[in-house]
């Protein structure tokens, strides 16, 4: 119904085409309305159009009456018998989808209601986005319409309810929420939600809403695939298999499984603290230990960082407690707040590792010497750095003391005097660089219990499933044990980092993993992300206020070990073509314009936290090309096989499997896919894909 090709001929006689531009026209058309799923959201506004509305809702009954029209025909019981259907022996949804004529005049008729029900939920007045531009560029159809007010219609299909959606003396709640969306719309900070689906066997690629249409995904926060890590995989399959779907509750009433008890024992240990604690996600287990603590805790004052996640500000804000913000990072700032009260008030330090969005660090220790000094707890929230820093991914709070971490080995005892040793609170994120879901938080013994005692939302939250939580330790147990993934990401990173600095394209200067391409403007962030994503076929979301400051928007590039040296190139051209296209500011234009966001100041060369030792303990690892095949650690995998054996027991081979493991274990991984492609007697495993024996009822291939 709305075909970009057929838009341009349009555009002369409709403002609104005219006026907007082709690729917002394309991220409307290709995204599905939140509202009315049948139907995009460029349909959904041209409901409000007086000569569109109409016509689409005309369309679309004559569509309905079309199949339904077919009913008489005489082939109709052919049709049915095609499809393995026969009327009147089943009235079963599945033999209902078989049938071509039924499904096709179901999917008429919800669009139709669709159609129906969203040019009957607002008037043209009230759609501001669409109909008041439309009418201020002029549209003869618009001051049609106007003109036509004098003499209102009754329209015979529309209900008195829905003519009248409140009573003149009640509040009128739909205009409040349009009048809300429209303050979105103005300043540009209305975030559109893309269709897109990560395919587990060609990470990282996916699909978006028409399954034959493939991208290339740089943005998400599986930052090292794990999310479709074979043993990974492999686990969960056995674990839904044994214990079910979902976990049948809250953890006080449902049971404490033994899933949930091995995986908090699991992070205690990677942490090297005495307990930890699950939650259904880390905005939860931040609101819920922020909150449960400094409402307990007499007189507690809070120290916040300025640019602390959403989830810390909200946990600090429900505790009802003191707080004091700091400047990011700024040490001094921090102390001379610490300074006004007195030693034995309770004080918190709450602040972050690795800030997603700028991609700085945090002065751990300094933090750490100051809370000594002035009797402050500190809680670090590691949520992009756990998996992703030091010798066992247990952060950079490791990452900091990585000789005696390494030396230290798996042992769940604390290293004296490190850094990671002086941290009271650590909080982390099983949905990032672990690729399942979920939080945590890390402590002593009495505060997890306590938490545990006291949190709402630890205790009135059903608990994550058993197949979820046993695939989230199976991800941490893997990344214990091998350091190959996020060593490569590093090179990777690097890589991305130095090409775009030699193009001149903008990226705030950090340490860290993170990349963040600097735009600067809401508009041009949203046409970026647009055209990288129609035209190049690269996933990247744009990222605007609240979460960044105005002026300071950006797109938030993630590069991981899967990425192949020919999808960076294809990136970098990307973005080069991008950027001249809608004429952004690269480095030296603002460094005319007195920088932003630390770009064009002279602060681009920062020295990542990453040393080259550190990254060679892998053994140089080598990004991957179109056609290479992953690495799988095997010895990671048996230790996640064997540290599974008591709940799910052993896994067993064939002899073929048995020889591919052989294989796995002396580096050979092109005879591996070859073995396995064998096997299957099927083509190669598709570019970026890894293949590893797993249990003959599971057959994963990642």
């Amino acid at each position: 119904m709305e075909k970009l090709s057929s838009l341009a001929r349009f555009k002369s006689s409709c403002p609104f085409l005219g006026g907007t531009k082709t690729s917002t026209l394309r991220a409307l058309s290709s995204t599905i309305s939140p509202r009315f799923p049948s139907i995009s959201q460029l349909t959904e506004r041209a409901t409000g159009c007086p000569i569109m509305g109409p016509a689409l809702v005309m369309r679309s009954t004559q569509m309905v009456a079309g199949y339904a029209s077919i009913a008489g025909q005489a082939d109709v019981q052919k049709m049915h018998h095609s499809k393995g259907v026969f009327p009147g022996t089943s009235a079963s949804e599945a033999d209902i989808a078989k049938c071509p004529h039924a499904s096709a005049a179901r999917a008429a008729a919800r669009m139709a209601d669709d159609l129906a029900a969203a040019s009957t939920a607002k008037t043209p007045e009230e759609v501001p986005s669409t109909a008041q531009r439309a009418a201020a560029a002029g549209c003869p159809f618009h001051k049609a319409a106007a003109a036509a007010k004098e003499q209102p219609v009754k329209l015979p299909s529309m209900t008195e309810s829905q003519t009248t959606s409140t009573a003149p003396d009640t509040y009128n709640y739909d205009k409040f929420y349009a009048a809300e969306l429209e303050k979105k719309h103005k300043d540009q900070s209305y975030r559109y939600f893309n269709n897109i689906n990560r395919l587990a066997t060609k990470f990282p690629i996916a699909h978006t809403a028409s399954v034959k249409d493939e991208v290339q995904v740089w943005c998400a926060n599986d930052y090292l695939g794990m999310g479709n890590n074979p043993v990974v995989l492999e686990t969960m399959h056995r674990a839904l298999d044994k214990y079910g779907a979902g976990a049948g509750g809250t953890r006080n009433i449902a049971g404490n499984s033994a899933t949930h008890l091995s995986l908090e024992h699991e992070l205690a240990t990677l942490h090297r603290k005495d307990s930890a604690l699950v939650f259904s996600s880390c905005y939860v287990a931040n609101d819920a230990t922020l909150s449960t603590l400094g409402s307990k805790l007499p007189g507690c004052v809070y120290f916040s960082d300025a640019s602390n996640h959403a989830s810390m500000i909200q946990g600090i804000r429900h505790s009802g407690a003191k707080k004091e913000i700091f400047k990011h990072n700024d040490m001094d700032d921090l102390e001379a707040k610490l300074q006004k009260y007195p030693k034995d008030t309770p004080k918190i330090i709450a602040f972050e590792s690795v800030y997603s969005m700028c991609g700085s660090i945090g002065p751990i220790k300094e933090i750490c010497d100051l809370a000594k000094k002035y009797g402050a707890l500190t809680f670090l929230d590691e949520v992009h750095a756990v998996g992703l820093y030091g010798p066992r991914g247990a952060g950079v709070a490791e990452h900091l003391d990585w000789e005696a971490h390494q030396r230290a080995g798996q042992t769940s005892e604390p290293v004296k005097d490190s850094v990671m040793d002086r941290i009271d609170m650590i909080t982390g994120t099983l949905g990032k660089a672990y690729g399942t879901v979920g939080g945590y938080v890390a402590g002593s013994r009495d505060f997890i219990d306590m938490i545990r005692s006291y949190a709402p939302g630890f205790i009135f939250t059903t608990s994550l499933p058993p197949a979820t939580v046993a695939g989230a330790r199976a991800s941490v147990i893997y990344q214990k044990h091998h350091v190959g993934d996020r060593a490569l990401k590093q090179v990777n990173v690097r890589t991305v980092k130095e090409r775009f600095a030699a193009l001149d394209i903008p990226v705030v200067p950090g340490p860290s993993h993170i990349v963040p391409v600097l735009i600067g403007d809401a508009g041009l962030a949203r046409a970026a992300s647009d055209k990288l994503l129609h035209e190049h076929g690269i996933y990247v979301q744009a990222i605007n206020f609240p979460t960044v400051a105005v002026g300071e928007e950006r797109l938030r590039v993630t590069v991981t070990p899967r990425h192949t040296a020919e999808q960076m190139d294809g990136l970098i051209a990307a973005m080069d073509t991008v950027f001249t296209e809608l004429n952004i500011n690269r480095i030296s234009e603002w460094a005319k314009l007195g920088g932003r966001a630390n770009v064009g100041v002279g602060k681009e060369n920062v020295e990542p936290i990453w040393t080259n030792a550190q990254i060679n303990t892998a053994g140089q690892p080598q990004t991957l090309h179109d056609g290479d095949t992953a690495v799988v650690d095997a010895n990671a995998v048996q230790v996640v096989r064997e540290s599974f054996e008591d709940l799910l027991g052993a896994v067993k081979l064939s002899e073929t499997e048995r020889k591919v493991e052989a294989a796995l274990l002396t580096g050979a991984v092109e005879h591996v896919a070859g073995a396995l492609s064998k096997k299957a007697k099927a083509p190669r495993a598709p570019v970026n894909t890894i293949d590893v024996p797993v249990a003959p009822s599971v057959a994963v291939s990642a």
